[in-house]
This record gives C-alpha cells, sequence and structure tokens, in this order.
C-alpha cells in the first residue's frame, strides 16, 4: 500500500474526511500530490488541528 494511499485511509478513518473534500484535495494537489494536507487546508477542508494531527501521522510514518 502506497504512502498516500495509507494517508487517505487515515484521513478517511480517523479524521473522517470525507471523500468528496478528498477527492476535490486530490484533484487540486494533482501535480504535487504531497501537498494534499494543505490544499485541505486550504480549501477549509480540514481545520488547523486536524492539519496537525495529519502532520504528526506523517511523521510517525518517516521515523
Amino acid at each position: 500500500m502506497s504512502k498516500q494511499t495509507q494517508l487517505i485511509e487515515f484521513l478517511k478513518r480517523d479524521l473522517a474526511i470525507p471523500a468528496e473534500a478528498i477527492a476535490l484535495g486530490l484533484r487540486q494537489s494533482a501535480s504535487t500530490p504531497n501537498l494534499l494536507p494543505i490544499v485541505l487546508w486550504q480549501y477549509g477542508l480540514v481545520t488547523t488541528q486536524q492539519l496537525e494531527q495529519i502532520f504528526d501521522w506523517l511523521e510517525a510514518r518517516t521515523s
């Protein structure tokens, strides 16, 4: 399972981000998939607290 797929599963399962919001974020960040969390935040699809949780999750996966 790719890191992006794992991230999407985390967003859905742990943060309850709707699939439509994730799809919008993926479309907007297509050229730079690493920016998905930032795009979700810019569009108001995740809160600052959720963005911090996403960064914590990503950091834990790279350690």
